[in-house]
């Protein structure tokens, strides 16, 4: 395993979280991923579903986790079911969780192969009221593949009609959305990787390059620190390639004058990090892309210092868009009269700045967390203001991520990541 787990005490805690929400009588499941098909015998790179991870720490294919906590039976009050290992699969798959190691990584003292899961689900699915069931209910999802969970709501329907079945996702949108400090950690661990990417890159980014080749030092980096490498798929996008948002390509070659915008970000232990900067091709700013960073800067500094508990996200993205009106006035992209006249649905700033200023970060990049309600200390959340101008090939996004506290400023997990032009300048001078 290339990173530490995490105690086992943080998974009981976050599973009784959850117990404590559920209503009385009622089971909980809750599914791995699959491993998923490319053609032939290829299969992607298995990647934990993470309410499985967040509830148990284990990061294994074909794992079922089962709650009950008013069984009648103490030990039937949490179950973790896996795939029996043996012989063969050790010689070509290597090591799995064994029932000791399962005990010992989740604090689960109950632990059966994964063939006894259909009889004691029955057995005790007649002692519930009720069955918890996990659907992906996250704002940006669209999910066009039949997952794991799918296909065990389907069969869990039929198999027990009578039941009442709840959900389970509001609960872990709450919960998910408060990270614990050994959580807060981990993503620490994640920025400090990432922070150790860009200082790579800084001394080789030059005109001529294609933008993979830096995406490749980033890669490099982050391996070789102990992380699996992206917590999503990066953005290396020089001149006007930086205004197109999702812009994965990164095959263009990086010529003289562009300023290029890297949005990448290392996992560590399947935390995710996220970052934004910018940085010239040749080592110096012009004029006219210095006065757009430090506009973009001078936001992303301002937009961090509202976030704090009792926050409405709607309210603060509107009030991060009235600071960026006066950015966008500075550099004479609106006038206002265009203010004046906006579209009160499009304001007249989003032909700019189109997008979010923040979202929630964690165990997925855009993690768990519902927007209208208030944010809380404890939250981790990007803050990634940006300015486009096509007009002029300019793409500028600068994001860090943020931890909301009880008290004051929240506190910036990537504060030691350089960002200003000087201080980018310098070190890609060096």
């Amino acid at each position: 395993m290339r990173y530490q787990p995490l105690p086992a005490d943080l998974y009981k805690k976050n599973r009784h979280k959850f117990m404590a929400q559920m209503k009385p009588n009622s089971i909980a499941v809750f599914n791995s991923n699959d491993i998923y098909p490319i053609s032939a015998d290829s299969t992607l790179p298995f990647a934990q579903h993470r309410d499985i991870f967040y509830l148990t720490g284990v990061d294994q294919e074909e794992s079922i986790l089962l709650l009950f906590p008013d069984a009648k039976d103490p030990k039937n009050r949490e179950i973790l079911f896996l795939k029996e290992t043996n012989d063969h699969i050790k010689v070509w798959e290597g090591e799995k969780l064994t029932k000791e190691k399962a005990t010992e990584l989740t604090g689960i003292e109950n632990v059966h192969w994964l063939q006894d899961f259909e009889a004691l689900l029955k057995k005790l699915a007649f002692q519930a009221e009720r069955i918890y069931i996990n659907t992906n209910e996250h704002y940006r999802a669209a999910t066009e593949v039949e997952t794991r969970e799918d296909r065990f709501i389907k069969k869990a329907k039929k198999m027990f009609p009578g039941h009442k079945f709840e959900r389970s996702n509001p609960i872990l949108q709450r919960l998910r959305s408060v990270k614990e400090p050994e959580e807060i950690a981990q993503i620490q661990k994640a920025c400090n990787i990432t922070e150790a990417g860009f200082r790579r890159i800084l001394d080789k980014v030059q005109p001529g390059l294609k933008e993979y080749e830096l995406e490749a030092e980033f890669a490099h980096e982050f391996l070789r620190q102990g992380s699996k490498g992206f917590a999503y798929t990066p953005i290396i996008a020089s001149g006007p390639n930086a205004n197109v948002l999702h812009y994965i390509q990164n095959d263009a070659e990086i010529k003289d004058g562009d300023l290029i915008l890297m949005d990448v970000g290392a996992e560590y232990g399947n935390w995710a990090s996220d970052m934004t900067r910018c940085v010239p091709a040749n080592g110096k700013f012009s004029p006219r892309q210095k006065e757009v960073y430090e506009a973009v800067l001078r936001v992303k500094d301002a937009a961090a210092k509202m976030l704090k508990p009792g926050v409405i996200w709607a309210d603060y993205q509107d009030k991060v868009g009235r600071i960026m009106e006066k950015e966008l006035i500075k550099l004479g992209l609106l006038t206002e009269e265009d203010i004046k006249n906006e579209n009160p649905e499009w304001p007249a700033y989003k032909k700019y700045f189109m997008h979010g200023t923040s979202h929630h970060m964690g165990l997925d990049t855009h993690d768990y967390g519902i927007l209208e309600e208030p944010m809380q200390a404890g939250m981790v959340f990007t803050v990634e203001p940006g300015i486009y101008i096509p007009e002029e090939g300019i793409g500028v996004r600068i994001e860090d991520d943020y931890v909301i506290q009880e008290e004051g400023e929240p506190v910036n997990l990537m504060k030691s990541i350089p960002i200003t032009v000087e201080e980018i300048e310098a070190l890609m001078a060096k």
